[in-house]
């Protein structure tokens, strides 16, 4: 028998293990029971922060977006119009042209788009801009016409995000954005304008 070989038995140019070294089909089943169990634990976990960690992305360009419709508005005196118009007078993300105004005119670098490229809640995209004329929805039409830009499907959450600033444009709450959007925002053009 050669030295570090205990156990093992030379036949010819083969080697056997001993019965006595060799593991059981009870150890081999353990092992490959805390495997499991290990899996089973980390993938959840994993998918979780994948999961928030693109929410994370959608609220900072969302924040992003609405800073802005802000400043623009602010220099321009009105919010980007409809040009797009992918869901039913929507601007969507999905076709890469979210509000193109913004990047036409240096107000934002790129196209703000869903980091997943999520089209499961619409097929125009998950992000949604509208600017609505004064009066709509029986805002004061003093105040000149809105936006309501959002996320319709957040993958951390369900219902409202507790970050929403949500929108209503007042004039006896005809209709609430936060009931159709996670993630919602709004604002008139008058109260951004100079």
């Amino acid at each position: 028998m050669r030295r570090g070989m205990s156990g093992c038995h030379s036949v010819g140019s083969t080697f056997r293990i001993s019965d006595a070294d060799a593991f059981t089909l009870i150890e081999l089943m353990v092992v490959i029971l805390v495997i499991a169990i290990l899996v089973g634990i980390s993938v959840p976990v994993w998918i979780h922060s994948v999961r928030a960690s693109a929410d994370k992305t959608r609220l900072a360009n969302m924040k992003a977006v609405t800073a802005a419709l802000n400043l623009y508005c602010y220099n321009t005196e009105h919010f980007p119009d409809n040009v797009d118009n992918d869901y039913s007078g929507w601007d969507g993300d999905a076709d890469g042209d979210f509000i193109r105004d913004l990047k036409a005119t240096g107000y934002v670098e790129h196209i703000i788009a869903d980091p997943t490229g999520l089209h499961t809640v619409t097929p125009t995209g998950n992000y949604h801009y509208y600017k609505y004329p004064a009066g709509s929805y029986g805002a004061n039409p003093a105040k000149g016409a809105f936006y309501v830009v959002g996320i319709r499907d957040l993958e951390s959450c369900t219902g409202a995000h507790p970050d929403s600033p949500g929108w209503n444009p007042g004039g006896g709450g005809q209709r609430d954005w936060q009931t159709e959007f996670e993630w919602v925002a709004g604002a008139f053009e008058v109260e951004q304008g100079p």
